[in-house]
């Protein structure tokens, strides 16, 4: 076997793919400034409890997932330390915020981080064991307003502006309650005691989480699975007055925002340290059947159940693998779809050599669509960027010098070109 190979379930990343990565991280620190957030670094090691007391002892993530070793004493007096490569980032914001006394001062810290995290999961199609995040975080003191369902909103409009200004085209966002810290128990008992008389019908994962994790049932994708699922009880049953008030003022400012949604009674997550507002958003294009682009939620005890002070939170984890992938899948389906170039006469007189021009440029190759003179020209770019990557603008100055002006959709770049360069600038 060679050494000379990435190991299994990771792997190199090379121009040009590169420049859509660096553009997909720029964006998102462009729109993140917007709203105010500054970027936050944390070791990419951890000690293993803050991933076993945060994200919780049960699940996969913690059982199964992590890489974890012991590091050896330096001293006789000095104890192995357990140390754990970040399998996700939450724990470690929160961490630091506590460590660093970020509350002290009173502020809502509204914090971000682009970096790898490391789980080792089976590999398959975006998903890898050395993995990159671009996520965030907004904690600080309840009278910072941190509680506030308008910080739900606000983080899931971001969110939503981050996707639109990358140009995902189909993403959704789906969301729900998990309720309180009381809530949650009281749901958890129902969940299992429902699953008791029906898991041995379960996949074998299902039995074990049965068990361990009953919210992790709730995931569960195999379909012969799903009728069971549709039965067993929803957390929405189970919420206490405060978490309906709380949840019908993040769908209130969604609604007011124009930011579309759809609520996921299943929709729990299986981290121990989610209250509340839990929320994903998905995309149709380039990850089949597994198609989650981020997930997050509300942790308001988060800080507490790591030793620190009161601080509720809520935050978010961009798969930037899986978002990358989405991109690649849309932008190869756009460029499919698309023809060479549009023609577009600038008044009914050019219609003629319009089509002269394009009888031109097939016989050269290219595909071409002509629009009409009578269009206005706002009209003729909205038809002329839906159907073609270039437009050629003609009017009766380029008729008369032979020099027509071109427009690339992609790059935004407009430049003058001769007719007799035409077909290989539009190639």
């Amino acid at each position: 076997m060679s050494i000379l190979k990435a190991v299994r379930g990771t792997r190199d990343l090379l121009p040009p793919e590169t420049a859509l990565w660096n553009h997909v991280e720029a964006t998102a620190r462009a729109v993140f400034a917007r709203y105010h957030f500054g970027e936050i670094r944390t070791p990419i090691m951890e000690d293993t409890q803050l991933f076993a007391r945060g994200v919780g002892e049960e699940t996969d993530i913690v059982s199964k997932e992590m890489y974890t070793w012991e590091d050896r004493a330096r001293a006789q007096s000095e104890k192995a330390q357990s140390l754990t490569l970040r399998p996700e980032n939450t724990a470690g914001v929160v961490r630091a915020y506590i460590e660093h006394g970020l509350g002290n001062s009173g502020d809502l810290q509204k914090l971000y981080y682009i970096g790898p995290q490391f789980r080792r999961e089976r590999p398959q199609k975006g998903r890898y064991r050395q993995f990159f995040q671009i996520g965030a975080e907004v904690i600080g003191p309840a009278s910072s307003g941190s509680e506030s369902p308008l910080r739900d909103a606000e983080v899931l409009e971001m969110l939503a502006t981050y996707l639109d200004e990358l140009g995902i085209a189909d993403w959704q966002l789906t969301l729900n309650s998990v309720g309180s810290s009381s809530d949650r128990p009281r749901y958890v008992a129902a969940l299992k005691e429902a699953l008791i008389p029906v898991k041995a019908s379960m996949c074998v994962d299902c039995q074990r989480r049965a068990e361990t994790n009953p919210l992790r049932v709730l995931d569960c994708k195999v379909p012969e699975d799903q009728p069971i699922i549709e039965a067993l009880p929803k957390i929405a049953d189970f919420l206490d007055e405060a978490s309906k008030a709380h949840f019908a003022a993040v769908l209130a400012a969604l609604d007011a925002c124009g930011v579309k949604y759809t609520i996921n009674p299943r929709l729990v997550r299986g981290l121990d340290y989610y209250t509340r507002t839990t929320f994903e958003f998905t995309a149709e294009s380039g990850l089949g059947t597994q198609n989650a682009l981020l997930g997050g939620g509300r942790y308001d005890g988060l800080s507490e159940m790591l030793g620190g002070p009161k601080a509720p939170g809520i935050g978010f984890a961009i798969g930037e693998d899986r978002l990358i992938l989405t991109l690649q899948a849309q932008m190869a389906e756009k460029v499919a779809k698309k023809i060479d170039v549009y023609i577009a006469p600038l008044s009914v007189e050019q219609n003629s050599d319009a089509l002269a021009l394009a009888r031109e440029l097939r016989r050269a190759g290219l595909s071409v669509e002509v629009g009409d003179g009578s269009f206005r020209l706002k009209k003729s770019f909205e038809m002329a960027d839906k159907a073609a990557r270039k437009v050629v603008l003609l009017g009766g100055d380029e008729v008369e010098s032979g020099i027509l002006t071109v427009k690339d959709f992609s790059s935004g770049e407009q430049t003058k070109v001769p007719r007799t360069e035409l077909a290989d600038t539009l190639r």
